[in-house]
């Protein structure tokens, strides 16, 4: 039997047999109807890179709505739903594209004007286990939809989560195609099967710990696992630890971002990030150390990834982790709440890599980052929960480290309006 449908099955059967601790979220169900939820996200969306080193600059400016509708599930002591999710958008002004994942390109290379895409999707609920089969955007650390464009990236496959126990979370699941921010055709990444499982327990309101697992054939194995401790201080203040790794295996046939070596059946790596947050009042401070250890840099080539399956601090535009990479980060938060303008927040770090390794060229390339977001969300009124969302990144790199290696020096700008609409 296939690992997914092995776990897929042990997820249910725990549903069955184990007594929960804690509230059946079935036995709460209402109806199709009346548990229904739609939503649509109008989002609007300028990016901007101004590249040096006579790099061509990329920008694409674009509408879109993002739509939501689900039903409920109904009564009884297996619940069943269903659903939808897409997104309509179109481009608004020229647009260099090319290589910022915004928007689709025709087979001539040039952009589409305006474009749809999206799926449906059907759910099974029984005690507090629900399997879903369909398109989903996932938020698994081992296989993540980028949601830093446009619109979100598409995976299709059969998800299973289960909280029978209170304070345990298990996943399993199986996905067949994956759909990039920027494609139309529903499997552009072409990804041929994905089986994900996990588990994340928290042991009480201050410590929390998960494992996750992926098996994309023909590409790679990925595992990743966390510990968070939070320790709290006089006066509402805290200190919270964080640490964070992933371990990925090759195989012969998956490619590889920056590799050191030639044997195609030993290329590994081990990506571990530790970082500590001070918390008083509307501030926080950030210190966190990153380091890569193996002989390949993260992959970014198609293997059931979409760039945002990097649950690491030091994670901006750029993600610092060449190969043999080390990097630290300073990060600073205030929330202007305390200041008499609620919804107003900003954060600014900087972070810097070194000990890169880049193949017959150097062992100590540099890069750098400097960081700043201001994000301003409506607290009440017609327009509540809109948001703005500017962002800034400045990325310089040494001259081993550009663009055939990495991305080359950048000056980035993001601006995202969303508008959110609940329709019922």
């Amino acid at each position: 039997m296939p690992k997914a449908n092995k776990l897929t099955l042990a997820v249910l059967i725990n549903a069955a047999l184990i007594t929960s601790t804690y509230a059946s979220e079935q036995s709460e169900a209402k109806g199709l109807v009346e548990d229904a939820k739609g939503d649509i996200l109008f989002r609007t969306g300028y990016l901007n890179r101004d590249k040096k080193n006579g790099v061509k600059d990329t920008s694409s400016y674009a509408q879109t709505a993002m739509v939501k509708l689900e039903t409920g599930f109904t009564q009884g002591l297996v619940g069943f739903g269903a659903g939808v999710i897409g997104d309509g958008s179109f481009k608004l002004g020229s647009n260099n594209n090319s290589g910022n994942g915004m928007i689709p390109k025709h087979p001539d290379g040039s952009a589409y004007d305006h474009w749809a895409r999206g799926g449906g999707f059907v759910k099974a609920r029984i005690s507090n286990t629900t399997v879903t089969y369909g398109t989903q955007v996932l938020d698994i650390p081992v296989l993540a939809s980028n949601t830093t464009r446009l619109v979100p990236e598409y995976f299709e496959g059969v998800l299973a989560t289960s909280r029978e126990i209170d304070g345990l979370e298990l996943t399993a699941g199986k996905f067949t195609k994956d759909q990039y921010s920027d494609q139309i055709n529903t499997d552009g990444r072409r990804l041929d099967r994905a089986v994900v499982w996990g588990a994340k327990y928290k042991f009480d309101d201050n410590l929390s710990a998960s494992y996750f697992g992926l098996d994309s054939k023909d590409k790679l194995d990925r595992h990743y696992v966390n510990a968070n401790y939070r320790q709290p201080l006089n006066q509402g203040s805290a200190l919270t630890y964080d640490l964070s790794a992933y371990h990925t295996k090759w195989d012969e046939k998956g490619s590889t971002y920056s590799s050191t070596t030639d044997d195609l059946s030993n290329r590994k790596n081990t990506i571990w990030a530790l970082s500590t947050t001070y918390n008083t009042g509307p501030h926080s401070v950030m210190l966190a150390y990153q380091q890569n250890n193996g002989n390949t840099g993260y992959d970014y080539g198609e293997n059931a990834d979409g760039a945002q399956s990097i649950y690491l601090p030091n994670s901006y535009l750029s993600d610092f982790i060449g190969n043999s990479e080390k990097s630290a980060q300073l990060q600073y938060n205030v929330d202007f709440g305390s200041y008499g303008v609620p919804g107003l927040s900003w954060t600014t770090a900087y972070v810097y890599g070194w000990d890169i390794k880049v193949k017959n060229l150097t062992d100590n390339a540099k890069e750098r980052e400097f960081f700043n977001q201001v994000k301003y969300t409506v607290q009440s009124g017609f327009a509540k929960d809109a948001s703005l969302r500017l962002r800034h990144s400045y990325y310089r790199a040494s001259d081993e480290y550009q663009t055939n290696a990495y991305i080359g020096d950048t000056n980035e700008w993001r601006i995202w309006l969303d508008i959110p609409v609940k329709l019922f």
